[in-house]
């Protein structure tokens, strides 16, 4: 047998059997006790919480249901009203960046780019006179800085790093021009703003890795459909989309998380008709210090819907992570 054939635990010794065993129980118990953590402080009382770490119910305390009645009873409607804010956004948000994102990602991987300085700034709008100088100042300075990384042309894959070198960019850094664009266009604390944002803040991720899934893909079959008199549209619709079904669904998934977690941009953008549920458990942060057993509660409600998402498509966010992992 070769020595650098990965084995199988069923292939080692009953002490090897052991230890794996053990390692493996040892670090599933470290990645979730976070969540029984979770589980048994939202069925405390506050002074159960207060007086120090007890974890096993009906043995150091008992179980109570105040803090559920409190959020799903007293606040009802404080409660979902931000969840479905964040269901609508983030959905609405993860799809409207996945077809933009996707149609990008595929022209990337699929027809060269060879766009000019000077045709970038004609097409902006500039004098031709201004677009000749714009072009060899810039020219010049790139040539000097970056050296031969830049050419007169850009490529596709210039393209690209460019894109997701926005996503790159602190959130903070864009967050105030941002504001007051939502502000001229009175759409503050509103879903469409944050579905917007949302969705321009996610395009470069999911065009960054659907260009990858898109290149591994066979161009002989699509060559064969162009041959038979198919458009790059029905190409690309009847032929690419269907064989990146993992790619698309492991995108989404990520995207949606982004977009469900998302913290800053909601701050700025949304106060109260907009709200979403991670301002909803900050929020639970008070001045009499944080409400652990309110908190433990709504985050619950909010990270079951994406567990439940995750465990459904797991075989599918397999393969679209994995492809074009292992060349041969």
């Amino acid at each position: 047998m070769s020595p650098l054939r990965r084995r199988s635990v069923k292939e080692l010794p009953p002490a090897g059997k052991l230890a794996a065993y053990l390692i493996l129980v040892g670090w599933a118990v470290v990645v979730l006790f976070p969540l029984y953590w979770l589980v048994i402080t939202s069925f405390k009382l506050p002074v159960q919480v207060n007086s120090g770490p007890v974890y096993l119910p009906f043995v150091d305390f008992q179980p109570s249901l105040d803090a559920w009645r409190y959020i799903f009873v007293d606040l009802r409607d404080d409660t979902l009203r931000p969840y479905l804010n964040t269901v609508v956004v983030a959905l609405s948000s993860s799809v409207l960046a996945l077809v933009l994102g996707s149609a990008g990602a595929y022209a990337l991987a699929r027809f060269p780019y060879k766009p000019r300085l000077g045709m970038i700034a004609l097409a902006l709008g500039m004098p031709p006179a201004v677009a000749v100088a714009v072009a060899a100042g810039c020219f010049a300075i790139l040539a000097a800085t970056i050296g031969r990384r830049f050419r007169r042309t850009l490529s596709n894959g210039d393209i690209a790093f460019w894109m997701i070198s926005q996503r790159i960019l602190p959130p903070v850094a864009v967050v105030i021009p941002i504001y007051v664009l939502f502000q001229h266009l009175r759409l503050l604390d509103t879903r469409t703003a944050l579905i917007i944002t949302y969705a321009a803040t996610n395009l470069p991720i999911v065009v960054w890795l659907m260009r990858d899934y898109f290149a591994k893909l066979p161009w002989e079959l699509e060559e064969a459909a162009v041959v038979d008199g198919a458009s790059a549209f029905r190409v690309f619709r009847s032929i690419t989309l269907p064989l990146s079904v993992p790619g698309l669904v492991a995108t989404f998934l990520i995207v949606l998380v982004f977009a469900w977690n998302e913290y800053l941009l909601a701050l700025f953008l949304s106060s109260a008709d907009a709200q979403t549920m991670p301002l909803t458990v900050a929020a639970q942060n008070a001045t009499r210090g944080p409400q652990w057993w309110y908190m433990s509660v709504l985050i619950q409600i909010m990270i079951l819907p994406v567990i439940a998402l995750a465990v459904a498509l797991e075989r599918v966010v397999s393969r679209g992570l994995l492809v074009g992992a292992v060349k041969g």
